[in-house]
């Protein structure tokens, strides 16, 4: 058995010292206004190592189970497969994922709480043009590709984009009364489409409604990026990224308002929770002090996390997605950074 040196012992001591004084001070650092100030208490670190090695080429987003008793958050990574974060937000795990799914992206992902009383994840597959459905532990249950040629998606200029043969290219799923709704702004046609689920048997198909599509008149969609049902209503929110806004619609597409944002904050999507709501931003006004995350009370901004300017975490120069959680009378914010990805949870910090 080898006896370390005394200069040894000593540098291995000073490394420790300095890693547990750095770190304790990452944790102190603390970022947002008022009442809604968090501090970092997850990072990548924390994820499996399958998560780890291909995060870096994270491109999606979460779904929050949010059954009274649950809690647990799920979202997808290329390579790695579907990460279940648990209740607590303590510890992460692998989920068995099917392997058409594996190896291709998951823009993001959402939850359906379904009338059989199964519960069921739903994912864009932006890359493969496809939504995938699993169980809640990740079994493959549909897919639903383009639409066949003919198929009446609901408006002109929709039936004539997939006529041509233009490409499917998801980037969120919503679902809402039975229906799942579908954004697609990362193609040139930019309507939301929507699909029916049916059950015993389980089966996805198209149904006749698209709305919103690209243009810059009320209603119309730069990138509609990410698709949200607040909870309680009948009503679809769309984040238009290039202008800054999340536009409002009613079920059947028709449009109410426009919720704005800060200018040039290119937001991705926006979740709620109760009186809040967070978005996560692929920039900021000022893009040398990476992108912030909003928090809004009662649509009204109140507080802006900054990750990598305030806390430390170099790789958020863009925020994709980002969700809340309340547990044990807290806040949590759960956020993934994209190009480069990264991942962290951020805890709010008692007055």
């Amino acid at each position: 058995m080898k006896r370390l040196s005394l200069s040894t012992l000593f540098l291995s001591l000073l490394a420790v010292a300095w890693f547990s004084q750095n770190t304790t001070a990452q944790s102190s650092a603390s970022t947002g206004n008022g009442k809604l100030r968090f501090r970092t208490i997850m990072t990548s670190a924390q994820l499996p190592p399958e998560a780890q090695q291909v995060l870096k080429t994270a491109h999606g987003g979460f779904a929050v189970d949010l059954r009274p008793g649950k809690g647990e958050t799920y979202f997808a990574l290329k390579g790695a497969g579907i990460i279940q974060i648990s209740n607590d937000m303590k510890s992460t795990r692998m989920l068995p994922t099917p392997p058409e799914m594996k190896d291709t992206n998951m823009h993001n992902a959402n939850i359906w709480h379904a009338p059989d009383g199964n519960s069921y994840l739903l994912f864009p597959g932006n890359e493969a043009g496809k939504i995938f459905v699993t169980t809640i532990d990740g079994k493959f249950v549909a897919s639903l590709g383009a639409p066949a040629y003919g198929t009446d998606m609901g408006h002109p200029a929709a039936n004539d984009y997939f006529n041509g043969r233009g490409g499917l290219i998801p980037t969120d799923i919503e679902q809402l009364e039975g229906l799942l709704y579908i954004t697609t702004g990362y193609s040139n046609l930019d309507y939301v489409l929507t699909a029916k689920a049916t059950l015993n048997p389980f089966k996805l198909s198209w149904n006749d409604l698209a709305f919103g599509g690209k243009g810059t008149g009320p209603g119309q969609l730069m990138t509609g990026h990410g698709i949200t049902n607040p909870p309680g209503t009948k009503r679809l929110d769309v984040a238009d990224r290039p202008n800054s806004e999340i536009d409002r619609y009613t079920r059947f597409g028709q449009y109410i308002s426009t919720l704005k944002l800060p200018l040039g904050s290119l937001p991705c999507d926006i979740y709620y929770l109760n009186n809040y709501a967070v978005v996560g931003a692929l920039d900021g006004p000022d893009r040398s002090k990476g992108a912030p995350i909003y928090l809004l009370e009662n649509d009204k901004l109140v507080s802006t996390l900054m990750p990598k300017e305030d806390l430390g975490l170099p790789l958020f120069s863009h925020v994709h997605n980002a969700v809340m959680r309340e547990y044990n009378g807290k806040l949590y914010v759960i956020a993934q950074a994209w190009n480069p990805g990264d991942f962290a949870i951020f805890e709010q910090v008692s007055n």
